[in-house]
């Protein structure tokens, strides 16, 4: 079979992959609405959602939980569309959100708020200097693009500037006035998603719609990029544009989500290669899927740490970020260990 039938290849179960995937994470969503160290069944759950229960119940799952929930919705939808749009636009399947260095200048400018005692004067300083960091990032790495950059100059960008906003943030802990200042770094770059509140969701929100827009709408163009640079040019796309889309559509995503959370790595790169069999290696329909699919993974991993937290009250509670990379290097290492394999 020719590599265009392969790459165009329809799975039987193509058109059924986002709403089977919506079906699991409202699923997990409820279920994970129910754990706590105050349990609550399926039933007061949905009761304290509609505001029929009491008004404890109302309390734990509207304020406490449903936000916690929410943002895994947010980061894992992020995280998973960015990964793939990267993939596919780069042609690389070891791509992912950090690879473009927008994580690392997010978690820089968070780093930095904290280090000049921001939090003193608003909480609300430490997202906003995450995201304009990111920003500036953004406008660099966009700048290239218009030059008509190549996709490997692009590449070689973002790892220098991921190289960059990592030095600084370690000089940044290196040279923290106090310890305390030190230990806020610290657990912010684990990454988390606990005690968030709505205003956390509402504050990410609108650029994670944005970008989640900008990188479906890229979808059709990267099914025809995937016949090639120099075949999708004579075909009428523009890649310069199109880098652009995703590079900004995956700037607003990671950099509102990780402004909030803290640095979470790794769905970005998993999502897409756990999904891609089942979307018929169609890089388009994968935006929609690793969307969802990172989405479910970010809800199954903090479920995992609230179970856990519930069975070893004593231990000190994991961080999101330090799960997904336990369980990310590994998956990144086989990648290119098969990787490896495949070449003459």
């Amino acid at each position: 079979m020719s590599d265009s039938r392969v790459l165009f290849a329809q799975s039987p179960v193509l058109a059924a992959v986002p709403a089977l995937l919506l079906l699991l994470l409202v699923g997990l969503s409820l279920a994970s609405l129910t754990i706590g160290y105050a349990p609550l069944s399926p039933t007061e759950v949905v009761a304290g959602l509609f505001g029929l229960g009491t008004e404890e119940q109302r309390l734990i799952v509207q304020q406490i939980r449903l936000p916690r929930v929410l943002l895994a919705w947010l980061l894992g939808l992020s995280l998973g569309a960015s990964g793939a749009a990267l993939q596919g636009l780069l042609r690389n399947p070891l791509a992912e959100p950090g690879l473009l260095g927008i994580s690392a200048s997010a978690a820089l400018g968070a780093v930095l708020a904290i280090y000049f005692g921001a939090t003193a004067i608003s909480l609300w300083l430490v997202p906003a200097a995450a995201m304009s960091v990111a920003l500036l990032a953004t406008l660099a790495l966009y700048a290239l693009t218009r030059a008509g950059s190549s996709n490997l100059t692009l590449i070689l960008a973002g790892i220098a500037l991921s190289a960059w906003a990592g030095a600084l943030t370690s000089l940044a802990l290196n040279l923290a006035p106090n310890p305390t200042a030190v230990q806020d770094m610290v657990l912010w770059l684990l990454g988390s998603i606990s005690d968030r509140s709505f205003d956390d969701v509402l504050l990410c929100l609108p650029f994670v719609l944005l970008g989640l827009a900008l990188l479906l709408s890229c979808g059709p163009t990267l099914e025809v990029l995937a016949l090639g640079e120099a075949e999708a040019a004579s075909l009428g796309v523009s890649l310069g544009r199109l880098r652009g889309l995703i590079i900004t559509g995956s700037a607003l995503c990671v950099g509102a989500t990780v402004a909030i959370t803290g640095a979470i790595g790794f769905v970005g790169l998993v999502a897409p290669h756990v999904l891609r069999p089942a979307v018929g290696y169609r890089p388009g329909p994968l935006i929609l899927a690793s969307a969802l699919g990172g989405a479910v993974l970010v809800l199954i991993a903090d479920m995992s740490l609230r179970l856990l937290d519930l069975a070893l009250p004593a231990a000190q509670e994991l961080k999101l970020g330090v799960v997904t990379a336990l369980i990310g290097a590994p998956f990144f290492l086989m990648l290119v260990w098969r990787a490896r394999q495949d070449l003459p």
